[in-house]
């Protein structure tokens, strides 16, 4: 097995036995019959290719894998929902602590809060949260984990009203890399809450998380208009102009893309680029369609699923961009203050000259909410930006990753130079630049604390399958 330190280690057969004997879960090896039904990552780029995989059922399953990771030196990954683009969640030689088996979703209607397993989908936590009409914000992808989406800070359909996925975090359990379960709340272990709240998968593995929930839906109004790529100028200027008018009980977004044929989608976009405009209301569903009709008046689309919809179908109808396994991806994003003309501009050359159909580029409207909380507050770090652009390079031929990646560099870079010089790490690869890059802009003032508290709870970087945090010189816990 890959080990930290280098050279690979050997484990023996009696160190598995009792590996096995101890952990509830699944203990697998690639001779074993159930290690291929583990639940593949997102990112056909990375796969992986584990040693061993753990498939705790509860948290002492989790401190268990966390004590034999760090007792024999070895790489670990930790896999929540595996939809890391960067493929964060998947190693090579290395044990993966693979968090499946542990979905459970608990709903507390009357205080408002759900509890969920680390290992939970979006669609597993939207499932029983809009049986009482509730939501936790989330993103926008069903099949996304919870996990991963909210310890990078977590933007979704009611961002702008209810702010991200950590700005309604109220509590989390941890392994942590000496293999103790901790709480982190605002009262209890208030840096690792801190930390965690846009810091990654740094601090340890997070087995639960208690949020709290919103009064939404379960019909909300939704607006999702195609294009044909031909009418983009008029598109992005009237959507930027309805944009700047919309009260904070939407958030929307635009992007440009091609999908092949497919039952889930509209006929009369398939296999042709469409510019999309999306936008949900968060609010009464009569009123919400009042304010997302100027976006459905827009032009002549090709196509409109806009209308009263579930919140949980608002959830999925994303999901045929992304489904698991099927493309290679890396994506790199960027905010900024405004959509300016210049930056306009360049976002819509660049979705007009894909290199690929399956590439999206992307406008999210950001602010509000999001906007109220200071800098300083989580770890997360980009508080001021009203938009987000992200360049979200797929494709399906591993000939093209060269070409793709550079023109999705290129692409990202015209535009961060008019941004505010941070990137959001959910949607950022690192393919070729190391798992390191891009956390400097990412966290601004708040890397050096976030350096000190990753020395505390963990100084030998055990977890560092991650956009990781170097510990600075300190002792542990």
């Amino acid at each position: 097995m890959a080990t930290l330190s280098g050279p690979q280690t050997q484990i023996s057969d009696a160190s598995l036995d009792e590996l096995r004997m101890i952990v509830r879960g699944d203990v697998l090896t690639r001779e074993d019959p159930g290690y291929a039904a583990v639940r593949p990552a997102y990112n056909a780029m990375h796969p992986g290719l584990p040693s061993l995989v753990v498939r705790p059922t509860g948290a002492a399953d989790v401190v268990v894998a966390v004590n034999f990771a760090r007792a024999n030196g070895l790489v670990v990954a930790v896999r929540g929902g595996g939809h890391s683009v960067a493929g964060l969640s998947s190693v090579d030689g290395g044990l993966l602590i693979d968090l499946a088996r542990m979905n459970g979703v608990v709903v507390d209607p009357e205080a408002r809060t759900v509890r969920v397993q680390g290992g939970a989908l979006i669609g597993d936590m939207d499932h029983e949260t809009q049986a009482f009409g509730l939501v936790a914000p989330s993103g926008i992808v069903s099949d996304t984990g919870v996990a991963g989406l909210t310890l990078g800070g977590g933007e979704g359909w009611l961002r702008r009203k209810h702010g991200l996925a950590i700005d309604n975090l109220l509590s989390a359990q941890v392994v942590c890399a000496d293999g103790e379960l901790r709480t982190a709340s605002a009262d209890t272990n208030p840096d690792l809450f801190w930390a965690l709240r846009g810091g990654g998968g740094n601090f340890g593995v997070v087995t639960s998380f208690t949020f709290r929930c919103h009064p939404v839906g379960p019909i909300v109004a939704f607006a999702g208009v195609f294009h044909p790529v031909e009418d983009a100028e008029n598109v992005y200027r009237k959507f930027r102009e309805w944009a700047a008018t919309v009260p904070e009980e939407i958030s929307a977004m635009i992007g440009c893309t091609t999908l092949p044929a497919s039952e889930n989608t509209p006929p009369e976009i398939h296999n042709r680029p469409f510019i999309v405009t999306g936008a949900l209301y968060s609010g009464d569903s009569l009123e919400g369609q009042k304010i997302i009709q100027p976006l459905r008046e827009i032009g002549t689309p090709l196509a409109d699923i806009s209308g009263p919809l579930p919140f949980a179908g608002v959830q999925a109808a994303f999901d045929e961009f992304f489904r698991r396994g099927t493309l290679r991806s890396y994506w790199k994003s960027t905010f900024v203050e405004e959509l300016t003309d210049p930056i306009l501009d360049i976002i819509m050359d660049k979705a007009r000259s894909r290199p690929s159909d399956r590439v999206f580029v992307i406008a999210f409207q950001m602010g509000g909410a999001i906007n109220r909380v200071d800098a300083g507050e989580t770890a997360y770090s980009e508080r001021s930006a009203n938009w987000m652009i992200s360049i979200d390079g797929n494709w399906a031929d591993a000939a093209d990753d060269d070409r793709v990646i550079s023109w999705v560099r290129e692409a990202w870079a015209e535009v961060h130079a008019h941004g505010t010089g941070t990137q959001y790490l959910n949607f950022t690869g690192v393919e070729g630049e190391g798992v390191t890059a891009g956390v400097e802009s990412a966290f601004g003032q708040n890397l050096a604390r976030l350096a000190e508290i990753k020395a505390k709870y963990d100084p030998q970087n055990l977890f560092r399958l991650n956009n990781n945090i170097v510990p600075t010189a300190g002792a542990g816990i």
